[in-house]
């Protein structure tokens, strides 16, 4: 099986800070991490090759020069092959935008490792949570598509996909090609190795800009190709502690509560 697994180098977000001026996010000086949902459509793709050696895993990201970090560290996990997105007209993309240019590079990937029978995306990137991107790609490229899968197997000319729903999980058969974003599992994903992490290291990653993609519709990239508008982008403050509440028994304790609310006049 031949798979591609899209993933984003993000902010480490316990640390995020905002420009107030561009409202955009300050990078500069910010730990980065691979978004911790790829991680999980990466151990789902490894999954399968644990079972079929013959799997092959590529990696794709778009973003700046940086992110080839992050695509080492995919192949020190897991993946064979990478591949980066990166160029200054693609700077702003909103989620529309970013899944177009991703679709285009993804067509542009093929003609070098063939045709992907599925593409594994996580199900959002913790730095904008829209969970809008990986859908967008599989309708650009006309592919049917599971959202919010925990785990996945080959089944025949297709994948039996577990998926976590409102009510629980459901089992859904699809077939390849096709297009499944991931949330988290029950398991923790695994560590690279010492030897994948030295061969990640001296891996030559290839960079697409816009001159590799001669098809693409540059005024459907960047902030002109984004219908998206952030008009403000704001840390929310930081609330002051409430009352703490611990009398000698519970009883005791949900007594003086009620009597603080009755006098607040909540109750």
């Amino acid at each position: 099986m031949n798979i591609l697994v899209c993933v984003k180098q993000v902010p480490d977000t316990t640390e995020i800070k905002i420009d107030p001026v561009k409202n955009t996010l300050i990078r500069d000086g910010v730990p980065s991490i691979v978004n911790p949902y790829d991680g999980y459509a990466l151990e789902a793709a490894a999954r399968i090759k644990d079972k079929d050696p013959d799997t092959k895993i590529v990696v794709l990201s778009m973003g700046p020069a940086q992110a080839v970090n992050a695509l080492k560290e995919c192949l020190a996990i897991a993946a064979d092959k990478a591949y980066l997105v990166s160029g200054r007209p693609f700077g702003g993309s909103d989620t529309l935008a970013t899944s177009y240019i991703i679709s285009q590079a993804i067509a542009k990937v093929e003609e070098a490792e063939g045709k992907f029978d599925a593409i594994f995306c996580g199900k959002q990137a913790i730095d904008g949570d829209t969970a809008q991107v990986g859908p967008e790609i599989a309708e650009h490229l006309g592919l049917p598509q599971v959202t919010n899968g925990v785990e996945t197997e080959a089944d025949g000319d297709g994948l039996k996909v577990k998926k976590m729903t409102d009510d629980g999980f459901e089992v859904i058969g699809i077939k390849l090609p096709c297009l499944i974003t991931f949330t988290q599992p029950g398991y923790e994903p695994r560590y690279p190795s010492i030897k994948r992490k030295l061969a990640a290291n001296r891996a030559e990653i290839p960079v697409f800009s816009e001159a590799e993609l001669p098809s693409i519709d540059l005024s459907r990239a960047g902030l002109n190709g984004s219908p998206t508008k952030v008009f403000k982008s704001f840390v929310p403050p930081k609330k002051s502690g409430g009352v703490k509440i611990e009398e000698a028994t519970a009883e005791d304790s949900a007594k003086k509560l009620f009597s603080m609310l009755s006098d607040a006049g909540v109750m």
